[in-house]
């Protein structure tokens, strides 16, 4: 059994997405295991190649793997908490950044400034395992009852500091859906008001409400089929890589050079004002305060002008 440790969330399992590929390839006939939260079960099933998850959520106890492990691979961080975790499963050889609290002398040094999907890549290729960084792509499910050619904006993070202020998300959408958009607002159930008050300041009718009415599939689903997506750095944002489709991401505090779509994904605009000073504990991170409503709509022009372009060549 080769068993990875990934137990976060949503942008945390896309951008290990070309990691986990790779260990697929590099091990054919071992069953692949992954520890992470249970409620990622739709995401695991669109990422392929994963034959089995084992519920883990954080880093307080793995529960038994089910078999012999040949191999576990510490995608989850840097130790020493996450090594001595998969340490208790007792497995043949551990792949992991070198951390001597945890006496793992192995592995590469880690870098913080990294970009999260190269980290992972550069872990497996120290232990000779090829790793293809842009092998993103999600795997599409089906629809269902979920609407297609939508924009999605999802005011919501689960740190507070990401939030674009949800006044300015409410002039986006009146905004776009001036311009023909259909626009719907997604997030969790504990995001839902957030969602209710942006609709009703934009003046969009309580259908266009989506948090807290989709799992993940939905979601997933959803995004797989938009025309566009704005949203802060979270995960949605990362599933709009993953199916590329066409999105707008405001971040701050942390850069885009860490958690960014890949350039070579040009349906994809970051705006990013740059290090802003430390927020004061309140609302959003002054860097993502610092973008305004008439950036993101230069930025949907741009991804609507590259979407444009693509069809041409196409046709």
């Amino acid at each position: 059994m080769i068993l990875v440790l990934r137990a976060l969330g949503v942008g945390d399992l896309a951008t290990a997405v070309p990691a986990l590929r790779a260990l697929r390839t590099a091990y054919p006939d071992r069953e692949l295991v992954l520890a992470a939260p249970s409620w990622l079960g739709p995401l695991v099933e669109l990422v392929g190649g994963v034959d089995r998850l084992l519920p883990a959520d954080g880093l307080d106890r793995l529960g038994a793997p089910g078999g012999p492990v040949e191999v576990a691979v510490n995608l989850h961080g840097r130790g020493p908490r996450s090594h001595r975790l998969l340490a208790t499963t007792g497995p043949d050889r551990l792949f992991a950044f070198a951390d001597a609290r945890a006496e793992h002398a192995d592995g590469p040094g880690w870098d913080d400034e990294e970009h999260e999907v190269a980290r992972w890549c550069r872990l497996l290729s120290w232990y000779g395992i090829p790793t293809d960084r842009t092998d993103l792509d999600l795997l599409r499910p089906l629809p269902g009852t979920m609407p297609t050619g939508v924009t999605v904006l999802h005011p919501g993070s689960k740190v507070p500091a990401k939030r674009w202020p949800s006044g300015r998300y409410a002039a986006l959408a009146r905004d776009l859906t001036g311009r023909g958009h259909r626009v719907v607002l997604t997030g969790s159930t504990g995001e839902r008001a957030t969602a209710v008050r942006v609709a009703d300041e934009a003046g969009l009718p309580a259908d266009a409400v989506l948090a807290g009415r989709t799992d993940l599939g939905q979601l997933a689903a959803l995004v797989a089929g938009a025309r566009l997506v704005v949203s802060g750095d979270t995960g949605v944002a990362h599933l709009a890589t993953g199916y590329r489709t066409p999105s707008v991401v405001i971040f701050g505090p942390v850069p885009p050079a860490r958690w960014g779509p890949p350039p070579e994904r040009r349906r994809h605009r970051v705006l990013w004002a740059g290090a802003c000073p430390t927020r004061d504990g309140v609302g959003g991170h002054p860097a993502v305060a610092a973008v305004g409503v008439d950036a993101v709509l230069a930025a949907v022009e741009e991804v609507e002008r590259v979407v444009r372009a693509d069809r041409a060549v196409a046709a």
